[in-house]
């Protein structure tokens, strides 16, 4: 059979490993305290944590460049902020307080004991220091309206929303009286004939700055998880040999990690949003997966062997596989830093910074800790007591008295009873051809439902998810959902073009059939005619006898006019020149996150069209919403961008580490499987697209590699004869590791299903699914899968041969090829120290 070398650059690497673990079992103390020591140095960029706190929501859930903040700063650059105070021509949002008062039980609010619970309420406000707009409110809306028969009077309606704008100038006397509004109506007691829900401008992002702090007296929980999982996966009765101190260290170390990695990049004067606040679960779950390749790497070298020795072959065969694992899962992470929202790239940076720390301090301190166990078994000492106890003299004699047992056969600790579960049971029974038929068709449902589930995927992050559950703003977003989503916003249109002529009739109808365009668009108020003052303008120029088609004229009348009409804010008249001006088409029925970016879309394409008509307009569509609303424009995109880059990085990583070109064809299978079932699956739990589940998108990819690669190598690399062997003998040497991987994974993320902030909630939703699709395939799909196909060509190592050749003309027993999630080097039954 044709042999390949493949093996360039992971032979070096897997040597290079073997030096480091012989040096750190040789100087543990060294690698012991001086992680703990860097660990604590950097540990105190946490000072810092409060000054690089990140938390504006229009900062870190809005795109960097989004069209609109460039529309945005076009507008207030012609239409600066005037005394005169008008809603419709706000920027922002502006500084405000609001109600909506309903009647209980779907009730008609228009009744006059509701009323005057309404004008109790306004007293109440108006009662608070600071006066704003002498005292008035300035604005009111009737929602849930129904009309007499045949009529435009209003019959009843079933909610009334009052406004309080205030003076953004005075930010002090602001923050005041909105805290004060606040206080009031916290405490308010709801009265017996209308409910009321309130929300100010401020609301927001109070609440979600308080969403982080709800999943702090979480994280001990899932330390507490962490550090029993590991425990209990690692223990054994053998009291020598059970590995609970190198658990409960390896979870030390995942902490040590996020402790270090975060303080440097606080240090750095890295922003800190709030999504990184996921990061340590995450970190926790990933981090102790080093620590079950390590330990199982152990566990397969000879105990009478030095603790030098031992620790070396354990780097040796777990050094290119945690590699393996580290660069995908990091690489994953540092593309995520391409996307345009600084959420995003905060979690990004933070979590990958943390996974390299995570991988830095697992060959390093725990290597030490491995070490120090070693010597513990070495001189068959109790692992709580330390004292010497009898050595066990066969696999049945052992308790808390004596210990130390092994395999006298192979010089190595017994198997653990998982390992033998899924090598006498599970193997053989997943490769009898009804499993397979069954698999086959599991995985075609599983394929059915996710591919259905992709096309049901909302985009766009809700704002009202930023709140905490139970949230007063919650309440007023639902209540304004329901009420008074039959008007959308009404939106700017701004002729930015300071060479248009307004007087030129040609001009004119260009403008009105652009202004037609817009009017005539479903998400647009046919009813409602645009606000325009061109159109008084014109108007009032015939009334009055000017000729408004005559340049002079038409400017010289045109200040008066605007003092005396309420158009003087919609244009920017300076020096004898219109430099801008503006109008405003009213939509309606935008209710969805699709309503919205549908909107966005017809409305930035219209105003394009405006450019190419006879007389070109040029103009730009504008609302302080549609800051918000850009990230519908570039969701899918730099989801699908970040998608793709990471995949073909991965599939660099596996041909270049793992020896086996076909494992790059499952790798790049398993990647497009998975991301497939949990975009599918999350839609169906409610998850939408957004900045938040783009991060877990581009998780899956680091994961997809984790469970795939190893277990495809693993079959190829196997010397079994027969396909089922092989899927027999990969199954055998992973399933455990992989179960125990995504265990602790899943313990790490899954308090954060008890939060009560939906940014938390999706974090676990989509991890959930991204570690159980992977580990269900790779020891129920890709097992089966691999068994469909005949055995290809297999290649063989460089440094095999050459201990072969060495060793020519001896009965040495063939090195044995596997792969453990720790093992994806070569393992040989009987090493010669000569060759370290």
């Amino acid at each position: 059979m044709a042999k390949c070398k493949t093996d360039c650059i992971e032979r070096p690497l897997s040597l290079a490993f073997q030096k480091l673990g012989s040096v750190v079992g040789r100087y543990p103390y060294v690698f012991l305290i001086l992680p703990l020591f860097v660990a604590a140095a950097l540990g105190a960029g946490f000072i810092f944590l409060q000054e690089r706190e990140a938390n504006d929501i229009e900062d870190q859930f809005t795109p960097i460049n989004g069209p609109a903040k460039l529309e945005r700063a076009i507008v207030m650059e012609n239409f600066p902020s005037s005394e005169e105070f008008s809603q419709l021509r706000l920027t922002s949002d502006g500084t405000y307080a609001s109600l909506i008062i309903t009647g209980l039980h779907g009730e008609n609010i228009l009744t006059e004991e509701a009323f005057n619970d309404i004008l109790e309420l306004d007293r109440r406000v108006k009662t608070i220091t600071y006066p704003m707009n002498n005292g008035t409110f300035l604005g009111t809306s009737i929602g849930g309206v129904e009309l007499k028969p045949d009529s435009s009077e209003i019959s009843s309606a079933k909610a009334v929303r009052l406004f309080y704008f205030l003076d953004e100038e005075k930010t002090m006397e602001n923050s005041d009286w909105l805290d004060g509004f606040l206080k009031l109506f916290s405490n308010y007691t709801q009265q017996k004939t209308v409910h009321v829900s309130y929300f100010t401008s401020i609301s927001r992002q109070n609440e979600f700055e308080t969403n982080s702090d709800s999943v702090i007296p979480l994280f001990s929980v899932t330390y507490f998880l962490a550090i029993t999982i590991s425990i209990l996966s690692c223990l054994r009765l053998d009291c020598v040999r059970t590995k609970v101190w190198v658990a409960a260290f390896g979870v030390v170390s995942a902490g040590m990690a996020v402790l270090a990695s975060f303080g440097l990049l606080l240090f750095c004067g890295m922003p800190f949003a709030m999504t990184v606040a996921t990061a340590p679960f995450l970190i926790l779950g990933v981090g102790v997966d080093d620590m079950f390749i390590m330990i199982s790497c152990w566990q397969k070298t000879e105990v009478d062997k030095a603790v030098e020795v031992r620790l070396a072959e354990t780097y040796k065969e777990a050094g290119v596989s945690i590699t393996i694992t580290t660069l995908t899962d990091v690489l994953a992470f540092y593309i995520g830093l391409l996307t345009p929202f600084r959420s995003v790239q905060s979690f990004c940076m933070y979590t990958s910074t943390a996974l390299l720390f995570c991988y830095i301090f697992n060959i390093t301190f725990f290597g030490a800790c491995l070490a120090f166990n070693g010597r513990r078994e070495k001189s068959n000492r109790h692992w709580l007591t330390c004292m010497r106890v009898p050595e066990a003299s066969d696999d049945d004699d052992k308790g808390c008295c004596v210990g130390g047992a092994f395999d006298k056969n192979t010089r190595k600790e017994f198997e653990m009873p998982m390992d033998s579960f899924f090598k006498k049971y599970y193997g053989p029974f997943l490769t009898r051809a009804w499993v397979k038929v069954l698999v086959c068709l599991i995985y075609a449902g599983y394929l059915a439902v996710s591919i259905y589930g992709c096309f049901q995927i909302q985009e766009g992050l809700d704002l009202k998810h930023l709140a905490a559950d139970g949230s007063y703003v919650g309440d007023y977003y639902d209540n304004e959902d329901e009420f008074f989503s039959d008007f959308g916003p009404n939106v700017m249109l701004v002729i930015k073009d300071e060479n248009f002529q307004y007087w030129n009739s040609t001009a004119r109808k260009s403008l009105d059939l652009c202004l037609e365009h817009f009017q005539n668009l479903t998400v647009a108020d046919s009813d409602i005619p645009p606000i325009s003052w061109l159109h008084v303008y014109v108007q009032f120029g015939l009334n009055a006898g000017f000729d408004v088609d005559n340049e002079a004229q038409f400017k010289s009348h045109l200040t008066a006019f605007l003092n005396h009409s309420g158009f003087s804010q919609d244009v920017n008249f300076t020096n004898n020149h219109i430099l801008a001006s503006r109008m405003f088409v009213q939509t309606v029925n935008i209710r969805t996150a699709i309503d919205e970016k549908n909107m966005l879309n017809v409305f930035r394409e219209t105003a394009a069209e405006c450019r190419k008509l006879q007389t070109p307009i040029d103009l730009i569509v504008y609302h302080s919403a549609f800051i918000y609303f850009d990230q519908y424009a570039v969701i899918i995109t730099n989801t699908i961008q970040n998608i793709v880059v990471a995949t073909c990085v991965m599939l660099v990583i596996s041909l270049l580490l793992i020896p086996s070109p076909l494992c790059s064809l499952w790798v790049t299978f398993a990647i497009a499987s998975v991301i497939v079932g949990v975009a599918g699956f999350m839609a169906l739990w409610d998850v939408s697209l957004d900045s938040v589940s783009m991060i877990n998108l581009v998780i899956c990819i680091g994961f997809s590699v984790d469970f795939s690669a190893h277990i495809s190598y693993a079959f190829v690399s196997s010397e079994e004869s027969s396909v089922n062997d092989k899927a027999t003998d990969a199954i055998t040497k992973l399933g455990y590791p992989i179960v125990q991987g995504a265990m602790s994974t899943i313990a790490g993320v899954v308090v954060l299903a008890a939060a009560k902030s939906y940014i938390f909630r999706t974090f676990f939703k989509i991890m959930f699914l991204v570690i159980l699709y992977g580990a269900i395939h790779g020891i129920v799909f890709i097992p089966v899968f691999l068994t469909f196909l005949s055995a290809g060509q297999k290649c063989s190592k460089s440094h095999g041969e050459s201990k072969e050749n060495l060793r020519s003309g001896t009965n040495e027993p063939q090195a044995e090829m596997h792969m453990n999630n720790s093992c994806i080097s070569q393992v040989e039954a009987h090493t010669d120290p000569d060759c370290y």
